[in-house]
């Protein structure tokens, strides 16, 4: 069977869902919220095998053939503090993550390879070495090296370097007096990149492009500012949709969302996501993408290969 691990009001998760049952392949969804009423016992020896127990169901571990985790936060979660075992919700979802990272089931994403996104500038790195190109950026805490980044490349804009969402936004005048917090907070800057903004999703061997019309600097927050934005699918050049295939598996994803930008035909990347939420984009452009996604999980129904890519 295929296990989803998150909570039923997630949008991608619940899109897989809809696409399997429709299909009448055999899945079970593991709600996050009942950590409270789940067990999981594991034995790691020559193979994984061990039962996940939710409430009265019960499955061995070596039936579950493919899993699609997107597990949020435990701290978004106020029912589980009074549960009677407090360490118990945050025990399991470790226990789940280390069995992620060894079974031989297929997994989109393995916790190991998502860990790469916790750092923006190592994940960067990576990405160049594949052949895909990246702004010109500095990552610093010397408000000076800033100020002289900014007058050499001109239109900058900063961001967070973790894995924790943030609001890209343009260095302007306004944030002169506030520049020397960067002693405190390390900040990654680059030069801003003109032209247009495409976000590709990666679902094993599909691709799916979608152009982003906005003129915003995160046109993922244009409704905050005023801005309009729309979303429409776009065809790729063919050698940049496999550049974006090479640096998911380079990375160790079978699925990913990647940020890029074309200016005067240069193509840049700014980051890939190891859990992309695609609904956001499939709902604005008909794209089949939670289609693709059950794909991969139903073909491993029946060649049950250990997904996790070369590097």
């Amino acid at each position: 069977m295929i296990l989803l691990w998150g909570i039923p009001s997630d949008p991608p998760l619940t899109a897989v869902e809809v696409e399997l049952s429709r299909r009448g392949v055999p899945c079970l969804f593991l709600d996050q919220r009942a950590a409270p009423h789940t067990t999981l016992r594991m034995e790691v020896g020559d193979g994984v095998t061990g039962i996940l127990t939710v409430f009265e169901h019960t499955v061995r571990l070596e039936d579950i053939r493919a899993v699609y985790p997107r597990p949020h936060e435990l701290t978004h979660f106020e029912s589980m503090a009074n549960e009677v075992h407090p360490g118990h919700a945050a025990a399991l979802h470790s226990a789940l993550s280390v069995w992620l990272d060894v079974t031989p089931a297929f997994v989109l994403n393995r916790p190991a390879a998502m860990a790469l996104n916790a750092s923006k500038p190592y994940q960067a790195a990576l990405i160049e070495a594949t052949g895909l190109r990246k702004p010109p950026t500095l990552l610093t805490t010397d408000a000076a090296a800033a100020a002289s980044f900014r007058d050499r490349h001109g239109a900058v804009i900063y961001k967070s370097i973790s894995a924790m969402r943030s609001i890209v936004a343009r260095l302007g005048a306004e944030d002169e007096a506030r520049l020397q917090d960067v002693a405190w907070c390390p900040t990654q800057f680059q030069r801003r990149i003109g032209g247009f903004e495409v976000r590709v999703h990666v679902m094993g061997d599909a691709v799916f492009a979608s152009r982003i019309i906005s003129d915003a600097d995160d046109y993922r927050y244009a409704a905050l500012t005023g801005q309009d934005m729309d979303i429409v699918s776009f065809e790729l050049p063919t050698e940049i949709a496999a550049l974006c295939r090479k640096v998911a598996a380079a990375l160790g994803y079978v699925i990913a969302g990647i940020d890029l930008r074309c200016e005067d035909d240069t193509w840049y990347c700014f980051e890939v996501n190891p859990s992309p939420s695609f609904t956001y984009y499939e709902q604005r452009t008909g794209q089949p993408i939670a289609a693709a996604v059950a794909d991969l999980l139903a073909g491993a129904l029946t060649s049950h290969r250990d997904p996790v890519p070369s590097h």
